[in-house]
C-alpha cells in the first residue's frame, strides 16, 4: 500500500540528455511507488519544467495538467534544416541567406494568436493508428492535418545564425515545428538547437528541484512535494 507522505506533485528541472522515463524510473526507486506519471514530455535534448505525478491520486488526474498552456525559451539555428526539425536530426538543407532583424521581426509576427500548425513527421502523433515517427524512420511521409494552436512569440536575442525566442503556447504545440516554419518563411531554413520549458500551467522553473539532486543518496524529495490537485 502506498504511503500518502510519499505521494504528490514534484516539480523537476530536467537536465539535458535525460528522458522523461528516466525521471519516472529514478522516482520509482526513491519512492517505492510504481504509479508515477508526468504532465507533458520533454525531448532528451530539452531542459526545464517536468511536472511529475507520484501516486495514483495524482496520476489519475494527469489529463487536467496536460491541458495546461506552457512557456519555453527556444534557440533556433538558421541556415540549416534537419529532418526532425531539431538538433537530433540529419542535416537536409542549407542556405547562405542571412536574414535581417527586420525580416525576422516580420516573420515572428505570423506566430501570434490563433494559427494552424502542421505536426512534424518525427512526433508521437498518430495518423490512422500509426505513430508518425515510426513512419518517418522508414522514410515515409504522410499528409498531416493542421491543428489549431494559440501562442505568443517574442524575440529575445538575434545573432546570426542563432535566434532565441520565448514562446507561450497552448497544449499540443510543437516548438521544433515553429523553428522549422520560421526558417522556411525566412527562406533560409532553421532547426531547434536548445529548448527550456520555463512554465507548465501555474508551475514555474524557479520552483523546480534540480534533477541531479534525485541521484544523491542523502536527498529526500518528500519536503518538495505539492499536495494540491
Amino acid at each position: 500500500m502506498s504511503d500518502p507522505k510519499k505521494e504528490g506533485i514534484l516539480l523537476v528541472d530536467k537536465e539535458k540528455g535525460r528522458t522523461a522515463f528516466y525521471l519516472v524510473k529514478v522516482l520509482r526507486k526513491l519512492s517505492g511507488i510504481q504509479k508515477i506519471g508526468h504532465a507533458g514530455i520533454l525531448d532528451p535534448f530539452a531542459t526545464g519544467v517536468m511536472v511529475m505525478l507520484i501516486g495514483r491520486p495524482y496520476t489519475k488526474v494527469s489529463d487536467r495538467f496536460l491541458q495546461d498552456d506552457k512557456e519555453y525559451i527556444a534557440t533556433v539555428k538558421l541556415g540549416e534544416g534537419t529532418d526532425t526539425y531539431d538538433c537530433d536530426g540529419s542535416l537536409m538543407h542549407t542556405s547562405q541567406h542571412i536574414p535581417s532583424l527586420k525580416e525576422i521581426e516580420d516573420v515572428v509576427q505570423e506566430f501570434q494568436g490563433k494559427i494552424l500548425q502542421t505536426p512534424p513527421m518525427f512526433s508521437a502523433k498518430k495518423v490512422e493508428g500509426k505513430k508518425l515517427y515510426l513512419l518517418a524512420r522508414k522514410g515515409i511521409e504522410v499528409e498531416r492535418a493542421p491543428v489549431p494552436i494559440t501562442l505568443t512569440t517574442k524575440i529575445l536575442d538575434y545573432s546570426y545564425p542563432e535566434l532565441t525566442i520565448q514562446v507561450s503556447c497552448s497544449k499540443g504545440t510543437y516548438i521544433r515545428s515553429i523553428a522549422n516554419d520560421i526558417g522556411e518563411k525566412l527562406g533560409c531554413f532553421g532547426h531547434l538547437i536548445s529548448l527550456k520549458r520555463t512554465r507548465s500551467g501555474s508551475f514555474h522553473l524557479k520552483d523546480c528541484i534540480d534533477a541531479k539532486s534525485l541521484g544523491e543518496p542523502s536527498f529526500s524529495y518528500i519536503p518538495y512535494l505539492r499536495k494540491t490537485i
